[in-house]
């Protein structure tokens, strides 16, 4: 007959709720991603200023 039929009496419920799943991860994919866009920039406006990373800076001699 159809796909709706071959889910059974919960078929509305079935695809909603991954309709939701798909919603909410493509929501932290986009999150996270302009998250890091983000950071990305902050972190090249430090390098501009002369901010260095303590990883990038040569042990000091105690």
């Amino acid at each position: 007959m159809g796909f709706w039929p071959s889910l059974g009496p919960h078929a509305g419920f079935i695809v909603a709720a991954y309709v939701a799943t798909v919603v909410v991860v493509a929501g932290l994919i986009a999150w996270v991603t302009a998250d890091y866009e983000a950071q990305r920039r902050l972190l090249g406006e430090l390098e501009v200023r002369g901010v260095k990373r303590r990883s990038q800076q040569p042990p000091e001699a105690a």
